[in-house]
């Protein structure tokens, strides 16, 4: 009988042991992970939903410090040393915490990553950055409380943070730029070849800087390359252009519309056929 009681209390425990009930969280935890320019980064947050309740100044309230977000705090990481409102963030892994306000909020970025929620009180010795930006109303409701890196460019982004009808964005530069221009430095002191010279050739049109190197190193690129494909051309016909040699941009874009037309790319195609019109050459 006891064998039996025994084999029994086993079976149970053993089927307890394999039982999980498994429900949807309600906040779910989100992971956004962003290029911008040259440096990585990466949003961990968990986001509640509204569910019928106001939030701002009332389920958050104005004026306290806010774990932006729900469950363990919200936090943020960058490959590189990036800036906020002129104040450096050197590469790594920051708390983010907000004191929202009805026209304002103060957006902390925090060193320290392990706490769950708000600290009681912040230590100044820990807060790496801090700016103050304004509050933008939505002509819709945001439900779920979502963050998002949006606005990018070669040298920044903005940090965004939506939830009810309210939005704030924060600012943040890259130091693209810099890693762009060593690099560049670096390959042509070396044996740079036909992409790369394109490539530096590309970048200093697209940011505007000297543009007869630019046109010295697209020169050199198409020398070197046999048959330039259409996008290639493409960039050639607009560095001509920027230098104000129309009748070299004009040839170049042809050869670039012939060559998309054959591909099939349509969005070469017409880009091509504006500017050719652009320049006064259909």
């Amino acid at each position: 009988m006891k064998k039996l009681v025994l084999s029994f209390f086993v079976l149970a425990v053993s089927l307890t042991g394999y039982s999980q009930i498994k429900t949807p969280q309600p906040s779910p935890t989100s992971k956004v992970e962003q290029v911008v320019g040259l440096t990585n980064v990466t949003l961990e947050y968990s986001r509640p939903s509204m569910r019928g309740r106001k939030i701002f100044g009332d389920l958050v309230p104005f004026g306290k410090v806010w774990r932006t977000g729900a469950n363990k705090n919200t936090m943020i990481t960058f490959s590189d040393d990036v800036s906020v409102d002129g104040q450096t963030l050197k590469a790594g892994s920051y708390a983010i915490y907000t004191i929202p306000g009805e026209t304002s909020w103060d957006v902390i970025f925090y060193a320290t990553t392990d706490n769950w929620g708000a600290p009681q009180e912040l230590d100044d010795t820990k807060v790496v950055a801090k700016t103050t930006v304004g509050v933008n109303t939505l002509p819709v409701t945001i439900e779920t409380f979502t963050m998002d890196i949006d606005d990018l460019s070669s040298g920044g982004a903005t940090l965004g943070i939506l939830w009810e009808s309210t939005y704030v964005g924060v600012k943040f530069n890259v130091p693209t730029d810099n890693k762009v221009l060593a690099s560049i430095n670096d390959v042509m002191n070396s044996t740079p070849t036909a992409n790369d010279y394109y490539a530096a050739a590309v970048y200093y049109l697209s940011e505007g800087k000297d543009l007869s190197q630019a046109q010295e190193w697209m020169d050199k690129a198409m020398s070197l390359t046999e048959k330039p494909a259409y996008w290639q051309l493409r960039q050639q016909s607009l560095l001509y252009a920027k230098t104000g040699n129309k009748e070299a941009a004009i040839e170049s874009a042809k050869k670039s519309l012939a060559g998309a037309e054959e591909a099939g790319n349509d969005d070469y195609v017409k880009m091509n056929k504006d500017s050719l019109k652009e320049w006064g050459a259909m």
